[in-house]
């Protein structure tokens, strides 16, 4: 895929991600002076496999920061441990974008100062604008910057299975077809979703009938009841419940998982490691978020945790940390920079990879997850909960 390509097909995707109508407007921007090397430390939560080895390392030899990690799998881990200690002990964490509503009553995180961020206008303006927009609490600005987007579709063992669309284009129905009944994967909240927009095309839901549940509490509860009867009649089905990078490549490798709905990020490092798992949009689009920054209200290293951020907005340690950069022992994360400019410091191969991830129309049909209010998760867990345990 040529930069060009490249560039109007993630302009497809900000456009729809962003909730506003327009890309808002960015600078100037006030850039302070660059960090001086420190001694310090930053405590980081951040998603389990968002900082690759490299980039701790290169972000250290720079600033003299060591980066305390510490790796989760979900929103709800997040929320959970910062609640747990009112944010103390941890000055960065990295909730999706479309959690705003369920962060903005809890005060565990401040205001952004922009200004101490130099590399801020390195961002994505429509991505930067969900910030902007949906996390500025109490008009004080925004609590959120963007650094890492992707998808969550199907992905399958190549040499053991093959999608009868074809053989190339995939459906979340897939996970529940009578060839891999006991040989997959989902996590179960999102996996519930990925049956719902399935059902859709079924007809034993309405058309849109998974965004409508959004909503209101009736409308949910009557659209996830069918949802939550068909799983757990198809229960079967399941091989593995994953949540984190690392069981939804252990599951492919060693669990005995062929088919599975499963985040983009860890079956495209296996594809790049040559492994025979292949992952792609299915045809009812992708579910796609962006996970951004944010500063614990308790920060106890708060000039340490602003290099920090700035470093992430970085565009070469943005691009390496997505597939290795070609720089050998960097690690990668797999997953899509929301720092511009960040591709040209990718692999070569990083075009041909997202190419064949989100062929054709993928991006123009992507299904971005809505804001989701706090009575809309508890819900949800309700029900995932009724899944899990029959």
């Amino acid at each position: 895929m040529t930069d060009q390509k490249l560039n109007q097909s993630r302009r497809s995707f900000v456009k729809k991600s962003a909730a506003v109508s327009t890309a808002a407007a960015v600078g100037p921007w006030i850039v302070s002076p660059k960090v001086l090397a420190s001694s310090g430390e930053v405590n980081v939560l951040l998603w389990s496999d968002y900082c690759p080895p490299g980039f701790l390392t290169s972000f250290k030899e720079k600033t003299g920061i060591t980066v305390n990690f510490t790796g989760i799998g979900s929103n709800e881990e997040i929320i959970n441990k910062m609640k747990a200690t009112k944010g103390k002990g941890f000055d960065v964490c990295s909730p999706t974008n479309m959690r705003s509503l369920q962060w903005e009553p809890l005060g565990l995180i401040q205001p952004i100062d922009y200004g101490r961020i130099p590399n801020v206008k390195n961002l994505n303006p429509a991505m930067l604008a969900v910030g902007d927009n949906e996390w500025n609490f109490g008009g004080k600005g925004s609590h959120w910057l963007p650094q890492i987007w992707g998808t969550e579709g199907i992905a399958w063992r190549s040499d053991k299975w093959t999608p009868p669309r074809d053989g190339e284009m995939p459906s979340y129905g897939d996970v529940w077809q009578s060839d891999v009944q006991g040989k997959t994967m989902m996590r179960p909240h999102s996996g519930m979703l990925g049956a719902g927009l399935y059902l859709e095309t079924t007809g034993a839901l309405e058309p849109g009938a998974m965004r409508a549940a959004y909503a209101d509490e009736a409308t949910m509860r009557k659209t996830w009841q069918v949802v939550t009867d068909f799983c757990i009649k198809n229960k079967s089905q399941i091989k593995l419940f994953w949540n984190d990078a690392d069981s939804q490549k252990n599951g492919f490798m060693s669990g005995g998982v062929v088919v599975g709905q499963t985040w983009d990020g860890p079956p495209t490092v296996q594809m790049k490691e040559g492994k025979p798992v292949i992952y792609r949009a299915p045809v009812e689009g992708s579910l796609a978020w962006v996970d951004g920054l944010t500063i614990s209200s308790a920060a106890a290293n708060v000039d340490e945790t602003y290099a920090f951020l700035d470093y992430c907005f970085d565009p070469v340690a943005a691009g390496r940390s997505i597939d290795g950069g070609g720089v050998d022992g960097w690690g990668q994360h797999g997953y899509n920079s929301a720092v511009l400019g960040a591709d040209k410091h990718a692999s070569a191969d990083y075009g041909k990879w997202f190419n064949q991830i989100y062929p054709g129309d993928a991006l123009a049909n992507l299904w971005p997850w809505p804001k989701e209010p706090q009575w809309y998760a508890d819900v949800r867990t309700e029900y995932r909960n009724k899944f899990v345990n029959a």
